[in-house]
């Protein structure tokens, strides 16, 4: 990255939000900016001036990290929001995704995969930890839930298990073959095809009815 990039956190944990301004602040062009106990004061904060990057607490102490999201992505849209995430918060994923968040992180990630998310979301794709998914291709299959019937090709069955292995579209690209342009109009011809808003919610869809092993 040729600039360096802005990153807020919002979390009512201090010792968790200290720890990742200390590694945050320790990788080259990421700069932390902001650091907020709770949503009230990430507002106005935000008055004053925007970061590319927020990562959200998913429970705050004054704001749904849902309601927040959604806030935030209809006043300044260009900002990119990763939840940060715990597991038995999976209720919460499909609702995240509807608010407007680019990305999900596990709170006890690495730095490697801290650094692909922001990058990766910076970059206009959506990102999901491994782990989380594949907690939530466990839950999900556990539901028992009807299935859709969606018809799709195998490229595109294809490229949606790698969508929902978390892989970006230069990973795609890269393992199918096939340009990055070529693997953007297959996602969006995904998530026409199931009626979803984004990338998110076309994840849950395809773990809850079946579209992929």
């Amino acid at each position: 990255m040729n600039k360096n990039v802005q990153i807020a956190i919002v979390d009512d944990h201090q010792i968790f939000r200290t720890g990742m301004e200390v590694i945050i602040n320790g990788i080259p062009n990421f700069n932390i900016t902001g650091s907020f106990p709770d949503g009230g004061s990430l507002l106005q904060g935000l008055k004053i001036s925007q970061p590319d990057l927020i990562f959200m607490d998913i429970k705050l102490p004054d704001y749904s990290g849902i309601d927040l999201t959604r806030t935030i992505k209809q006043k300044y849209p260009s900002v990119k929001i990763i939840a940060l995430t715990m597991f038995g918060e999976i209720e919460y994923f499909n609702k995240m995704g509807d608010a407007g968040a680019d990305g999900f992180l596990m709170k006890n990630t690495d730095i490697p995969e801290l650094e692909k998310a922001i990058k990766n979301v910076l970059n206009g794709e959506a990102y999901f930890a491994k782990e989380f998914l594949g907690y939530l291709n466990l839950k999900t299959k556990s539901v028992g839930q009807p299935l859709v019937q969606v018809h799709l090709s195998e490229r595109e069955k294809e490229v949606l298990k790698l969508i929902c292995d978390g892989d970006s579209n230069n990973e795609i690209a890269e393992k199918l073959f096939i340009s990055t342009h070529t693997v953007d109009g297959h996602r969006r011809n995904l998530i026409q095809k199931t009626g979803v808003k984004n990338t998110p919610n076309l994840v849950m869809f395809a773990l809850k009815n079946g579209l992929i092993e």
